[in-house]
């Protein structure tokens, strides 16, 4: 059993790759949070960007990685040929340690709220810093895949639980994206239709069964009434988070009346990204669909 521990861990190291980016930007230097120097941005300047816009891309990989490359990088490069100037936030995750000999029981290591807290940091950087970027404060969005969908909707949806506040950081800068993309996203935290490995990434070990903590992080509970345009999409085959995830998430958006745009592929499977091994060709037309919904609600 350790064996096949030991090796999944391997696989998993190998998968999520590592940067092919330039040197990342540290955003906690004058702030005292753990694990500090995992965290920071990979910037990628789009050319000509004369309307000033930003993307906040955050990778998935269950809480526990980070798959920097086909949901990161390489999903950077893309939208900065778009015109679009993008920052991949390299968050804090539980580790691959903490899957697989789940010592979260005896040390804290990390989980909620410090990935929260990271991309509400990285919203202000980037807009404390766009004069430095050329882009406009109010038109950065956060586009995020799998866990990383789920980040970037409590993005969304918890700008008044304010995160920085509890790091002793205040701000007058607005904690909201502009707008939201979700790529398969882990949505739930309560429902039988819940991706269990992204729930204990998240909550830890020691409070997985929190029931009024999953309850709280539970998106379709709490979808707020100043919600900004929220694009989704998701396949039905998804064969690791469950498609009713964006299910319930899409009829929550339309029981709150919010701006959305929820795209529902048959086949695609999880984690394609940016891929062209990954996923089909049907599910790999998000990005030409991202694109007119980006002009159609005029970002």
């Amino acid at each position: 059993m350790r064996i096949k521990t030991l090796l999944t861990s391997l696989l998993i190291v190998f998968y999520i790759g590592t940067s092919m980016a330039q040197e990342k930007i540290p955003i906690w230097n004058d702030v005292h949070v753990k694990g500090a120097r995992k965290v920071g941005l990979i910037p990628f300047i789009a050319d000509e960007n004369p309307d000033g816009k930003a993307i906040i891309v955050c990778p998935g990989g269950s809480y526990y990685w980070l798959d920097k490359k086909v949901e990161g990088d390489s999903v950077a490069m893309w939208l900065r040929e778009q015109g679009i100037t993008t920052f991949v936030l390299h968050y804090r995750t539980a580790g691959v340690p903490a899957f697989a000999w789940r010592y979260r029981y005896l040390f804290r290591g990390y989980q909620y709220p410090d990935m929260q807290t990271d991309a509400q940091r990285a919203l202000q950087w980037v807009r404390e810093h766009a004069e430095e970027y050329h882009i406009n404060p109010e038109k950065v969005g956060m586009l995020g895949f799998s866990a990383g969908g789920h980040l970037v909707l409590s993005a969304a949806f918890f700008k008044d639980h304010d995160y920085l506040k509890q790091v002793g950081v205040v701000t007058e800068t607005s904690l909201q994206p502009a707008f939201v993309a979700s790529l398969y996203p882990v949505v739930t935290m309560v429902e039988d239709c819940v991706h269990k490995r992204s729930r204990r990434g998240l909550l830890g070990d020691t409070h997985v069964n929190d029931a009024k903590l999953q309850d709280s992080l539970s998106l379709e509970r709490h979808v707020p009434k100043d919600c900004p345009p929220i694009f989704l999409v998701n396949c039905v085959d998804d064969p690791v988070v469950d498609y009713r995830n964006s299910v319930l998430l899409d009829e929550a958006l339309t029981a709150a009346g919010v701006n959305h745009r929820y795209i529902q592929y048959a086949t695609g499977g999880h984690g394609f990204g940016m891929s062209n091994y990954k996923g089909s060709a049907e599910c790999h037309a998000w990005k030409e669909e991202f694109v007119k919904w980006l002009k159609e609600i005029g970002f």
